[in-house]
């Protein structure tokens, strides 16, 4: 486990879900927590729309002003350079999807390199339509490690189809990971399932989630 998580993905991969999940597991198991929403761009769901109920489980959140605004590329505030910059708290980043997303964590990976004690996650769904096989969700991966100036340690098979996901559906995507894994070179760390299908799919590393239910609005 790193001081710093980022979760990063094109839209509607489900970065913003795992991340609020992430952070309060963090939080529950004792660990002064923080959670930054640095998406600028993502217009599905946010994960500081989740704040009430993250604070509530001990999480601080810090969030964009002028988030899905028509801002370009907004300033951020100084409380993500502190989480960035604090070695006493374990800080959760939600970062834009695509290369134009994340462009705003270019402007603190500096902090991150430095400290070096940090994981960047790539989070993809194989059911969405830009990356619906590993050669597609590659050339995403690519995208935002160049315009972010970092590289990805690992990749977070996310794939679902919403409320309609079965596990099944989870199931056969396992192979498409794989094939991820041995372009990009990166271990797959997390499988996620909801909470309904825990301990019923057959997948390495399960990461059981709650459904947020703006996530499907």
């Amino acid at each position: 486990m790193k001081r710093v998580t980022l979760f990063c993905g094109h839209y509607g991969s489900g970065k913003s879900n795992i991340a609020v999940n992430y952070a309060e597991k963090l939080a529950g198991s004792g660990l002064k927590t923080a959670l930054a929403d640095i998406d600028i761009v993502n217009p599905y769901f946010r994960s500081a729309d989740s704040k009430e109920e993250l604070e509530k489980a001990g999480v601080q959140v810090v969030a964009l002003p002028f988030a899905n605004s028509n801002v370009d590329l907004p300033a951020l505030p100084q409380e993500v350079y502190g989480l960035v910059q604090r070695r006493d708290i374990h800080a959760v980043l939600d970062v834009g999807g695509d290369d134009r997303g994340a462009l705003a964590l270019g402007r603190f990976a500096p902090y991150i390199l430095e400290e070096n004690d940090y994981e960047m996650l790539f989070v993809v769904n194989f059911y969405r339509p830009l990356t619906g096989d590993p050669e597609s969700a590659f050339e995403v991966l690519k995208e935002i490690e160049t315009a972010a100036g970092m590289q990805f340690t690992g990749i977070v098979n996310n794939s679902n189809l919403g409320e309609e996901t079965t596990k099944e559906i989870i199931e056969q995507t396992v192979p498409l990971t794989e094939k991820l894994s041995m372009l990009s070179g990166l271990p797959c760390v997390m499988t996620t399932i909801e909470d309904r299908h825990s301990g019923k799919v057959n997948v390495e590393n399960p990461f059981p989630i709650r459904l947020q239910k703006k996530y499907y609005n």
